[in-house]
């Protein structure tokens, strides 16, 4: 299931605003990553996507199931109504036709939203949303194997690990709790801890548990036959779904392996790094982000697609606020690869800050933001950080007060007004540390000049 694409009218500071998501016949991958300065919309467009497919959502868990309604707070400035269009292309409907043309396999509803005593520009037609919600229905009746749609919002709020103590409300984690809280609340590690827990208990019991594991390797050592039958024993008897998380952690974080649950000397949950153990907690604000980003979508995948082999291999739609956020740049660099490696059926809709993210990868779909409208980012794969500053977030690559003195000394130099140049140079040795390249430049210049000088 992709997003093909999607309109919004009235929304935001979008009067109007019509995009094609990938993969598209330019773009093939399926990543659209949008960048714009604060307040250019980013956040404003996936709200909307969340809003329009809750009622998918709310359709495949019921006939009659109600989505999110469009907030009256967001409909643009002095506009009547909003609405949000959206086309998803998925194939489910069509599975039994091979011959199928695309237009078979596009469902496209419509939601709108009236101010309070106005009348509405626009109407709501959920249609093909019920229908493709009841493709999918019928097909789980069917079959209990077969597999759900991801379709997850993560906003920028969404890293607080919140490891219960005690479970006080009990939760199922049934094929379709998948998408609770999906949408309206990003990462839910209270409920994420809660399913692990249970999973890895009835793991334990058919297995031999991991506390255990821990001390026969320190008794035995790692090259011992007993250990290794005893490995070869335990992963016959490793849990699917929790394999699946382990798995995509492990993709994304190397060094990182065997996440668990541990009870003394209180309840925690635990990671190797690097051959040490840590509390979760303990972990830097970067590595608890993208963990629970990654566990969170591998565990929705694996609760959602019984029937498969590989969890992750699902399909969906996730949505990623400020993708960067709080990652290192080395993460920020290869986050998109790695995205579109461990979870390869998933297409994502992105916004970033980071000249980074949209550098490392090929065939991604990029979008400028500005002023309400919206421009195609040609490819920037291969461009250096500065380069993408300058061209695609209109950004300077150093303090603009630094570059402005820096251009300023130049002129001098190359209009030979020496004396002037010097006092500037005096200026920014002071500023500045001697390793900057610029400033080692402008001093090769300056001396070149005094030295024609002096021939003159």
């Amino acid at each position: 299931m992709d997003i093909k694409q999607f309109r919004l009218s009235n929304i935001g500071r979008f009067k109007t605003l019509e995009v094609p998501l990938a993969p598209t016949a330019e773009a093939g991958s399926r990543v659209t990553v949008f960048v714009g300065n604060n307040g250019a919309g980013k956040t404003s467009i996936l709200r909307a996507l969340a809003t329009s497919l809750s009622w998918l959502v709310a359709r495949i868990r019921s006939d009659d199931g109600r989505g999110s309604p469009i907030p009256e707070d967001v409909i643009f400035k002095g506009a009547a109504s909003a609405a949000i269009d959206i086309a998803v292309l998925d194939e489910r409907g069509q599975s039994a036709n091979p011959d199928a043309d695309e237009s078979e396999q596009l469902y496209q509803w419509t939601i709108s939203k009236a101010r309070a005593g106005r009348k509405a520009e626009h109407a709501t037609r959920l249609g093909d949303a019920t229908r493709l919600a009841d493709d999918y229905r019928t097909a789980l009746t069917l079959d209990d194997q077969s597999g759900l749609p991801l379709v997850a919002f993560y906003p920028v709020e969404r890293v607080v690990l919140d490891i219960p103590l005690k479970i006080r409300e009990k939760h199922t984690f049934l094929q379709l709790d998948g998408y609770d809280n999906a949408l309206n609340q990003g990462v839910d590690f209270r409920r994420f801890f809660e399913w692990f827990r249970e999973r890895e208990d009835t793991e334990n019991e058919s297995g031999i548990p991991q506390e255990l594991m821990d001390r026969l390797l320190k008794t035995l050592g790692q090259n011992s036959d007993v250990w290794k039958t005893l490995q070869e024993m335990t992963a016959s008897s490793r849990d699917r779904q929790l394999t699946a998380v382990r798995t995509a952690i492990a993709n994304f974080m190397p060094g990182f392996s065997n996440l668990r649950v541990r009870r003394k000397p209180r309840l925690h949950m635990s990671i190797d790094k690097d051959g040490d153990t840590f509390n979760v907690l303990q972990l830097s604000q970067g590595e608890k982000s993208l963990m629970a980003l990654v566990g969170d979508i591998a565990r929705r995948l694996a609760m959602m697609n019984p029937g498969l082999e590989n969890p992750l291999h699902g399909e969906g739609v996730v949505l990623i606020d400020e993708v960067d956020m709080h990652l290192h740049p080395t993460w920020q660099r290869s986050i998109i690869e790695r995205l579109t490696a461990t979870f390869p059926n998933c297409q994502f809709v992105l916004t970033t800050h980071s000249p980074l993210v949209i550098s490392d990868c090929k065939e991604v779909l990029v979008y400028s933001l500005e002023n309400g409208g919206l421009t195609e980012v040609p490819s920037q794969y291969g461009q250096d950080a500065n380069t993408v500053l300058l061209d695609v977030m209109d950004t300077h690559i150093r303090n603009a007060r630094v570059a402005e003195k820096l251009n300023d000394l130049m002129d001098l130099i190359q209009n030979r007004e020496l004396k002037k140049a010097r006092s500037i140079l005096a200026e920014l040795e002071n500023e500045l540390p001697a390793t900057n390249l610029e400033l080692s430049k402008a001093k090769l210049l300056l001396r070149k000049q005094e030295l024609r000088g002096e021939k003159n």
